[in-house]
């Protein structure tokens, strides 16, 4: 994990979502099956901003940095990237670092698997929009406050050639920031 760029337990912000995750438990290990490895690394990376500020291929890079230099900038709103795997694979868990050099809490997390770039036909597969703001339904995963540690999300054996990751704005603003998303599978 990277290092912690600001120091102490992070408290909610008073426009805090009422599905804020307040355990302050970060957690570092997740059990997948024997054979799951990293796929996204060096992956094609694409976004719905035509313009975004950082070149989209630090988010597969595999450096999860929050300092400056080491996160796209994506439209304000809701934004999405996706990464490309090369070909349908069996996903198991998805770990993502939104920016995390203070205090934040990103909107609407949603993460869907397709086998359609598209994404006509999606699983989705995390989803914390607990009031439908961006479209995809009420989400029953929670918020939390992004760290140094991002946010995993097991997904259990779906199967797809394409993770599409979404967020829309911050508690403090309207913007969106990725500084790493890590697809694993097999």
């Amino acid at each position: 994990m990277p290092k912690p760029l600001f120091v102490g337990t992070p408290l909610p912000q008073e426009n805090a979502p009422p599905n804020l995750d307040k355990s302050g438990v970060p957690v570092l290990e997740v059990s997948v099956p024997e054979g799951v490895a990293l796929l996204s690394k060096g992956k094609v990376v694409t976004s719905n901003d035509s313009a975004p500020i950082g070149d989209l291929t630090l988010a597969t890079d595999g450096d999860k940095q929050g300092d400056d230099g080491y996160f796209v900038d994506l439209m304000p709103g809701k934004a999405w990237i996706q990464v490309d795997l090369g070909e349908s694979k069996e996903i198991w868990l998805l770990w993502v670092w939104h920016f995390h050099k203070q205090n934040v809490i990103f909107k609407d997390v949603v993460a869907q698997v397709s086998d359609d770039a598209e994404f006509k036909t999606s699983t989705t597969v995390f989803n914390n929009d607990f009031d439908n703001s961006a479209g995809f339904g009420v989400g029953t995963d929670q918020s939390y406050i992004e760290t140094n540690n991002g946010r995993p999300m097991p997904v259990k054996g779906v199967k797809g050639r394409y993770v599409r990751f979404y967020s829309n704005g911050r508690d403090l603003d309207d913007t969106n920031q990725y500084i790493e998303v890590e697809v694993y599978g097999k």
